[in-house]
């Protein structure tokens, strides 16, 4: 069911209009979230793809995966682009203007488009379970997975250095945040692939990696997904397994340094302390 637009909405959404150059509500907006559909509320674009182009439209060099359609306009001129869902008009994509190292510019009309802050997401989990490195590495080839941020939660510093974290002075554990299309999966999803990827049995850590930045914790936004994870745990222990998996509501996440984003992915190894067991 899409949501009710008004006139003006349409113009733009049904009728593929343009709102006027510099006029739009997310021109000049630089926060942390996700852009969704006005009509449908489909995840679009992230916030780390947004830049200053200053053509006056929102600006952005990448789209969430699968979530854009492209085609030519009738005029032959131009390439359109729309909701993949609900197939609303967003605005269009260029190329060779070289703002960007990806050389792409996804032209959007901000009322076609409704802006999520990171914190209001509810297609949002924390997991910590051991490095980092080896929970990503998963999480990244789940179905429906949006975006993976690796990072620190759970300590009493603001914005603590891998090297603080590791000296066991903070209080952080090793974590990442994962953003995820509900469209596609769900948080009960997401919780067991966690179970699943590592030992929720190990108390002192997680394989080799022996610490408490590494033990496993689950930590929940809402108590939604308290209930979510409390039951998982009870089908795991009623399965036999000795599960020592703490549930905290969730603090503030810290974004760990750049090169510890997407480890694996970036050098070509595997993990070395995770791996899949069907647990579920």
């Amino acid at each position: 069911m899409f949501n009710k637009l008004t006139p003006k909405e349409e113009m733009v959404i049904v009728n593929k209009g343009t709102e006027m150059p510099f006029t739009g509500e997310y021109n000049d907006f630089f926060k942390d979230g996700i852009y969704t559909c006005r009509r449908c509320g489909a995840p679009l674009y992230l916030s780390k793809d947004k830049f200053r182009s200053d053509c006056g439209w929102p600006s952005f060099d990448d789209e969430i995966k699968g979530a854009i359609k492209k085609s030519t306009d009738e005029d032959g001129m131009r390439t359109e682009i729309t909701c993949a869902r609900c197939d609303a008009h967003l605005g269009h994509v260029f190329t060779g203007e070289h703002l960007t190292a990806k050389d792409t510019r996804h032209c959007v009309n901000s009322i076609s488009m409704k802006f999520v802050p990171q914190e209001k997401m509810k297609n949002r989990a924390i997991f910590a379970g051991g490095c980092f490195w080896g929970v990503e590495y998963y999480f990244k080839k789940a179905p429906g997975v949006i975006q993976t941020t690796v990072g620190y939660i759970g300590g009493h510093k603001d914005d603590p250095s891998y090297e603080e974290v590791c000296s066991h002075t903070t209080g952080h554990f090793e974590a990442i945040e994962v953003i995820f299309d509900e469209t596609k999966t769900s948080y009960e999803d997401m919780a067991k692939l966690f179970f699943e990827i590592h030992d929720p049995t190990q108390s002192d850590g997680q394989g080799p990696d022996i610490g408490e930045q590494y033990k496993s914790v689950i930590f929940y936004l809402d108590d939604e997904q308290k209930k979510i994870a409390e039951n998982l745990i009870k089908i795991l222990k009623d399965k036999g397994y000795d599960v020592v998996t703490k549930l905290v509501k969730a603090g503030k996440f810290w974004k760990a340094e750049e090169y510890h984003q997407d480890y694996y992915g970036k050098n070509g190894h595997t993990p070395y302390c995770h791996r899949y067991e069907k647990k579920f």
